[in-house]
């Protein structure tokens, strides 16, 4: 068993470094050979496969084929309960035993299957974490179907571990305020996850290096390196755990991100290359200039589609009635639609409108600003079709972050009880937390950890609108005693 890194606690204590405890886990790694694959559900990857990068393709890799089995709760309380230690674990990922307790009531809990790589027969099954003697994991893992004669090749744990308070100890580039020129990232930040702590790791890195260097050549500081909420995931997890610091592991959600709709997979590279070129840390020239390629075949496909237009019932006769308004087309028919207006509207794809774009061109006589060279390509398709579906979707997004920012002085009502019926949007973990804190102001509520700027926005329009119920009830009230004395004086 590896020991624990005690020393690195007390010197994090001695520079006096607010400490707290969390807790993670990781299940048992399985040999794939033991398994019975053709007894459990599969769940295909994606197909085609998505590559990460939009400069590289992957060539010759295979889907990935998650699996899915359902698990017979086994699992002893007594014994359950003397293992759990006083750390807070993750609540959206938790161990078996947390599940168990949460959910008494069920007879199993789904676990998924996900092979580690292309090159090897390991598994991991994901929702199996618990810190359970190896006995007793082989016993409940055997409990699954497809998994009877499963055989274990690491057993899986829990591990207790203390971490810095982000919100006191870190400033936006993961340098800590007690020690200059000390980065931390991932774990110790109050995180858990893979993928939070890469993010971090960039971050803090990125920074680390570049003052490393700038000192080691003689240069001034260099500008920091931060990436915004508006810019990235990785900006609004930084953000979160700065400002508002965490007491339970931290795990991202695009939930916790106010411009969900404009941060997108599609349009990674459209955000952040040039910053990172900006900044050092991109000098590929292919990938800046694939970059660029992307961007102009994006605007032109975009302004094309913006510049076409047929009537409303042309759409529908050469698309699909149902598809261009349905029965409403009898009352627009003579209406013109620009290409970009029919697909924004539901259940209508880009294909569909590019299908009789093309059509119509060969037909006439085309001018260069509508003129299509064919369908758009794999490489723009998502990216146009997402920024003319959601353009209308973003413009309300930041109306609403720009009234919730004018809002922030705004006092919440005392009297409002935080249940599922009065909002029913949102999280279970929400609610719990608003009900803790009666927060009284939205700036106050802003700096609850797990509130995310979506839920603000919600909360701020259910008391507006309540207040103006309210104001409609008064003068309601109002009126009705106006006229009843008036219908006492003309009586009397």
């Amino acid at each position: 068993v590896e020991p624990p890194s005690i020393g690195l606690a007390k010197t994090l204590e001695k520079f006096e470094f607010p400490l707290g405890r969390l807790k993670t886990g990781t299940p048992a790694r399985v040999d794939g050979k033991t398994i019975d694959w053709d007894a459990c559900i599969i769940q295909p990857s994606e197909n085609p496969v998505s590559s990460f990068s939009h400069l590289l393709q992957f060539r010759n890799e295979q889907p990935i084929n998650v699996r899915r089995n359902t698990m017979i709760n086994v699992i002893n309380r007594g014994q359950t309960l003397k293992l759990i230690g006083d750390g807070n674990g993750p609540r959206y990922c938790p161990s078996i035993y947390k599940k168990v307790q949460r959910f008494p009531e069920r007879t199993g809990h789904n676990c998924f299957l996900e092979p580690e790589g292309l090159d090897t027969d390991i598994v991991y099954p994901n929702g199996m974490s618990g810190p359970y003697p190896p006995d007793i994991q082989l016993k409940i893992l055997r409990s699954m179907t497809g998994l009877s004669e499963v055989e274990i090749v690491r057993p899986g744990y829990d591990v207790e571990y203390d971490f810095v308070n982000p919100q006191t100890a870190l400033t936006h580039t993961l340098e800590t305020k007690p020690i200059a020129g000390l980065y931390l990232a991932g774990q110790i930040c109050g995180t858990t996850g893979y993928e939070e702590a890469a993010a971090q790791g960039i971050v803090a890195g990125a920074n680390a290096g570049r003052i490393a260097g700038a000192a080691a050549r003689g240069e001034e500081t260099p500008l920091p390196f931060v990436i915004g909420r508006d810019e990235g995931y990785i900006g609004v997890l930084i953000d979160d755990l700065v400002t508002k610091g965490t007491n339970e592991p931290y795990r991202m959600f695009t939930s916790r991100a106010e411009y969900r709709m404009s941060l997108r997979a599609d349009n990674a590279d459209l955000r952040l290359t040039r910053k990172g070129f900006e900044f050092g840390l991109v000098h590929d020239q292919e990938r800046l200039q694939a970059l660029e390629t992307r961007e102009y075949m994006i605007d032109d496909r975009i302004a094309k589609l913006k510049h076409f237009s047929l009537k409303v019932q042309d759409w529908a006769d050469r698309g699909s009635r149902e598809l261009m308004g349905g029965a409403q087309i009898g009352k627009h028919g003579s209406q013109k639609k620009t290409a970009d207006e029919v697909v924004s509207m539901p259940h209508v794809t880009l294909k569909d409108v590019e299908n009789v774009m093309i059509a119509v061109q060969s037909e006439q006589q085309s001018d260069e600003e509508t003129e299509l060279d064919g369908p758009s390509p794999s490489s723009i398709y998502d990216t146009v079709e997402a920024a003319i579906k959601y353009q209308f979707y973003e413009k309300r997004q930041q109306r609403d972050m720009a009234s919730w920012r004018r809002a922030q002085g705004l006092r919440i009502p005392p009297d409002i009880t935080y249940v599922r019926s009065e909002f029913p949007a949102l999280r279970s973990e929400e609610l719990e937390k608003l009900s803790r804190v009666q927060p009284t102001t939205f700036a106050e509520a802003s700096q609850i950890s797990g509130l995310n700027p979506h839920t603000l926005v919600y909360l701020y329009n259910y008391v507006e609108r309540r207040s103006k119920e309210r104001d409609r009830s008064r003068r309601r009230e109002n009126q009705n005693l106006v006229n009843n004395r008036k219908q006492a004086t003309e009586s009397g």
